[in-house]
């Protein structure tokens, strides 16, 4: 399963956009030259295995707060805050996988996608659970909701390191690859040349 074509390209686009370091335009010197290099982040790996585990547990705390607490809220917060765990669940799962794929696999639209949800948002629906003093929010609630801000605070700025490596990583492999066909078509060919044209080369070279 992977990300349908149009909305890998509008990412990729995406991602060279924001996370292109405008500073550096290639490879400073041979050494540069893209080979094996994991680009991958370990600690961004890391904290999404420990939020795959930690996600069912919140959402258990979550919903187990939510049924105690539902009579005292009002019909307006009652809505929301279905329609919000509904959509923190969707999201979550989603931004897990693409997050996997794309640190794991270096995938830059996945991970593109991945950092796009986490910021834009989960955080933003997190920290509405956590500093809206209407939903009535519980001590555990309360810290449950604080570590997965923690998690995701992280994420976003793990990822955000990580995509403009893999991008620029990715651009100077591009600007090698167009430097390696210019070249290559930048002299002609030797015994491509006519008779005449190989006898004026070899006069021109000299004893």
């Amino acid at each position: 399963m992977s990300l349908p074509e149009p909305l890998r390209r509008r990412l990729g686009s995406f991602s060279r956009t924001v996370f292109t370091d405008s500073h550096r335009s290639g490879p400073q010197d041979p050494g540069d030259r893209p080979g094996n290099e994991i680009l991958s982040s370990l600690p961004l790996q890391m904290s999404l295995y420990f939020n795959v585990y930690y996600f069912p547990f919140w959402w258990l705390i979550t919903v187990v707060m939510l049924h105690l607490k539902y009579p005292a809220l009002s019909d307006y917060y009652k809505f929301i805050l279905v329609t919000v765990m509904i959509l923190a669940s969707l999201i979550e799962v989603t931004r897990l996988y693409l997050g996997y794929m794309g640190n794991l696999q270096e995938k830059v639209p996945e991970l593109a996608g991945f950092w796009l949800l986490s910021l834009l948002l989960q955080l933003p629906i997190i920290l509405f659970l956590l500093f809206n003093d209407n939903l009535n929010n519980q001590p555990l609630e309360r810290a449950v909701h604080t570590i997965f801000t923690l998690f995701l605070t992280f994420q976003v700025t793990a990822a955000f390191f990580t995509l403009r490596r893999m991008v620029n990583k990715l651009t100077a492999h591009f600007c090698l690859m167009e430097f390696d066909q210019l070249g290559e078509h930048s002299l002609p060919d030797f015994h491509s040349l006519g008779r005449e044209d190989r006898a004026v080369a070899m006069a021109g070279r000299g004893p």
